[in-house]
């Protein structure tokens, strides 16, 4: 009898063991094969100031913008040709503050910043200060992979583009009536703009990159957090990738990309924790408004921001996917 109920005791712990393992395996999320996530910039939007007609319209380029990348993943393609051809459409669309959508400087240009990392590698590359390359997140590309720096400004950045034979426009190609009529007003209303593509692919790598026409009516040659590595892009496949969007004198300061892949790093704080502690508690205690959106090598995603609304947008591998404004959606 004493035997029987040693060897029952036994397989009941063996069961109860099995049973626990098997249920902690469900509430454990599973890795993605790839993962995309793109913003359009934070700011001021809201329900009450957005018709639905321009609802429509910014959900509509988002998931455009979204669904090319998506394309490049599932096909096997590398997380570095999602983010920037994602940033491609989008800058080529005049609804975004990037590329063909950006705000004029206080002088009446167009001044354009853009970078791009390999998470794989932590190869970077960015531009500053450009007038006339019609898509300066690729231009940050080529400096990343075809020459020894990482960031280029001003005539240079525009003379190596054009040697890598990239498309230069005249300055003009950049004029849009609704952004110029927002410098001659001085907005009323400061809008954050940019635009960001964060990537898994289905190697395991990551990649972050940001685009900008940089802040409306600004002067004297400014330069925020875009194309700035560690403050407005970052990626490290030992972490994540992030791309910020908002005021980038704070996400200068406080190197806003690297602190979220270094609070995992070395404090073994989850996307989630790590993003929310950035840019709800710190930046926040200092003033700065904005957000980022991330994914980390698992896939798992994080979009957090500040601001009344932000433009975002993700997919996965699983299917789930989901295009955002306003601070009450995507919870």
């Amino acid at each position: 009898m004493k035997t029987k109920l040693i060897i029952f005791s036994s397989l009941l712990i063996i069961a109860l063991a099995l049973f626990a393992y098997k249920n902690d395996k469900k509430i454990v999320p599973e890795k993605q094969a790839w993962t995309i996530v793109i913003h359009g910039g934070a700011g001021g939007m809201s329900r009450e100031n957005t018709t639905p007609e321009v609802d429509k319209e910014y959900r509509a380029a988002l998931l455009e913008a979204m669904n090319v990348g998506k394309k490049v993943l599932a096909d096997g393609g590398s997380a570095l040709d999602a983010v920037e051809k994602t940033i491609n459409v989008m800058e080529d669309n005049p609804l975004f503050n990037a590329g063909k959508g950006a705000v004029f400087t206080h002088e009446g240009k167009n001044e354009l910043d853009a970078s791009i990392m390999d998470g794989s590698n932590l190869a970077a590359g960015a531009v500053t200060c450009v007038t006339d390359i019609k898509n300066p997140i690729s231009a940050a590309r080529k400096v990343m992979t075809n020459s020894p720096h990482v960031m280029l400004s001003g005539a240079g950045a525009s003379q190596f583009a054009k040697e890598q034979g990239l498309e230069i426009v005249s300055p003009s190609y950049f004029y849009t009536d609704k952004r110029f009529h927002e410098l001659e007003e001085i907005l009323k209303k400061e809008k954050n703009g940019t635009v960001g593509c964060v990537a898994l692919d289905k190697n395991g790598n990551l990649a972050a990159g940001t685009s900008t026409g940089g802040m409306p009516n600004k002067r004297y040659n400014r330069i925020g957090d875009s194309p700035i590595i560690g403050a407005g892009t970052y990626a490290n496949n030992n972490t994540c990738a992030v791309s910020g969007t908002g005021h980038g004198e704070y996400f200068i300061r406080y190197t806003v990309a690297h602190d979220i892949s270094a609070l995992m790093e070395y404090k073994g704080l989850s996307l989630k924790d790590a993003t929310e502690l950035v840019i709800n508690d710190k930046l926040v205690k200092a003033g700065g408004s904005g957000g980022v959106i991330s994914v980390d090598k698992s896939g798992n995603i994080s979009m957090v921001f500040n601001s009344s609304g932000m433009f975002r947008a993700f997919s996965t591998a699983d299917g789930k996917e989901g295009v955002f404004i306003y601070k009450d959606e995507g919870k």
